[in-house]
Formats: structure tokens, C-alpha cells, sequence
């Protein structure tokens, strides 16, 4: 699939997706979002970790609300069904981990979409914003699902209805993201991040997304059972023959991802 809205660039084993709408803040038109669930599963399948990042001054301002086409009779439960909930699953089912590197705002279904990655690095400068009551929406893109599951509900709740910025730093403290970063720091800190997911051991990194997304539905048991059969395929993988040779040996692991 050629793409008019994002770029991909595979460098290795590191697969980096750019949302490329500067002009419009990288919001999401239906073109942008079918090219970035096609290129969250190129990606997965080609290179051991993925990337999801913006060109410009914003990581993604939302809905491209020029794109929803009658907007006196918007038929938004099939966008959602039929072009986000396909991006989402892209990234939540995605076998390698996909690190959500956000260069600037990132409001409405985009944050979702950063927040919906199995990392959030932001440059401190960011802002997310669950900016759908403003409009008497509710939050989509999964917002409803990943918020009160990372910050709890008192947090999310407030994020919903008032509808106010969080910035990077108190996305941090809440828990919401892995880190926020000095701006002059951003890039190279997710591009060290990359290259260390990318070169570690993918079998085991997919049974974890596999194994933590999952215990959301389990109970203790159905998690201990879950847990055991996970890690049985991941004794039997070289990488974990590799890992245990290498600490015997004192030397850093060469993970071939098998």
C-alpha cells in the first residue's frame, strides 16, 4: 500500500510511522486512518518494534472534523467500527511492541491512539487532551477503556468531563505514559528506547502485551494458568536459551527474536 497522509521507513528491525498532515496538526482524515492501521501491521510484520510518531508541530490534533462528512446526520458508530476500532486492534494486537513517541499536542482520538501504544514517550512540551466534551461527545478511540485502566476513574472522569490539557509531566505522574523527556532530549531518548525493544527478546515482549492486555478480563486463576502457558512457549524459544547463556557468560545477550 503507497501512502499520501503518513510515511514508513523500516531501518533494521525499527519501523517508524510519521502521521504527515503538518498543516492540519495531523488530524485524522479516513485516508490517514486506513494507511495507519495498514502501516502499524507492515510494520509488526517486518521490524521487531514499531513507532508511531507526527511530522510538525503536534503528534495528532484528532478528528479531522472537515472529513465527517454530513455533519447534521454523522454516522459515527460506523467510523468508529469500521476505521478506528480497526487502528486500535492493529496496534493492541501488533507481536512486536509499538512505542507511541509524541512530539507535541496530542488531543481527542489522538491522544487515544497514543495512549492505545504499549509505550508513551512525550516530549515534556505535549499536552494530551480528551477534548470530546467539548463537542458533547464522548471519548472514542478506546479512551473509555485505556483511561480509568491506567489512571482510575476519578482521574479519567475529570479528564472526560472537563475536558482540560494534561501536560506531559502530569501525564507522567499520573501513570498515564512511561515518561515525559526534555524537549532537547525527545528524540534521542525514543530513538534509544526503539533500538532497545528492537534488539531484545520479541517472543517474550509479544507473550507480555499478550499476558498484561489480557489480565484485564482474567481472574486470578484464569491469570496464573494464562501465565504458566505463556511462559512455557518462551522457554522454549532461543532467545531464552540465549538470555540464560549469556548471564552464565557474563555478556550482553544477542537476541535473534525466535
Amino acid at each position: 500500500m503507497s501512502y499520501d497522509t503518513i510515511t514508513l521507513e523500516i531501518d533494521t528491525d525499527t519501523a517508524v510511522i510519521r502521521m504527515n498532515r503538518p498543516d492540519k496538526y495531523n488530524a485524522l482524515n479516513s485516508q490517514m486512518r486506513a494507511e495507519l492501521a495498514d502501516a502499524v501491521r507492515t510494520g509488526a510484520r517486518d521490524a521487531r518494534v514499531v513507532v508511531l510518531t507526527g511530522n510538525g508541530k503536534a503528534f495528532c490534533s484528532g478528528q479531522d472534523l472537515s472529513d465527517s462528512g454530513d455533519i447534521a446526520n454523522p454516522d459515527l458508530e460506523r467510523t468508529l467500527r469500521d476505521e478506528y476500532q480497526p487502528l486500535i486492534r492493529a496496534i493492541a494486537e501488533a507481536p512486536v511492541p509499538v512505542i507511541a513517541a509524541v512530539n507535541g499536542p496530542a488531543a481527542g482520538a489522538g491522544a487515544n491512539i497514543a495512549l492505545a501504544c504499549d509505550v508513551v514517550i512525550a516530549t515534556e512540551s505535549a499536552y494530551f487532551l480528551q477534548a470530546f466534551s467539548k463537542i458533547g461527545l464522548i471519548p472514542d478511540a478506546g479512551g473509555t477503556y485505556v483511561l480509568p485502566r491506567s489512571v482510575g476513574t476519578p482521574k479519567a472522569m475529570g479528564a472526560a468531563l472537563f475536558g482540560e490539557k494534561i501536560s506531559a509531566r502530569d501525564a507522567d505522574a499520573w501513570g498515564m505514559i512511561w515518561e515525559a523527556v526534555a524537549d532537547d532530549a525527545f528524540e534521542a531518548t525514543w530513538k534509544a528506547r526503539a533500538a532497545q525493544l528492537a534488539s531484545g527478546p520479541t517472543v517474550a515482549f509479544a507473550r507480555i502485551k499478550d499476558a498484561i492486555r489480557g489480565s484485564w478480563h482474567n481472574d486470578l486463576q484464569q491469570q496464573l494458568d494464562h501465565e504458566g502457558k505463556a511462559q512455557g512457549a518462551c522457554g522454549g524459544s532461543r532467545d531464552f536459551k540465549e538470555g540464560v547463556i549469556a548471564f552464565l557468560e557474563k555478556r550482553a545477550p544477542k537476541y535473534e527474536g525466535r
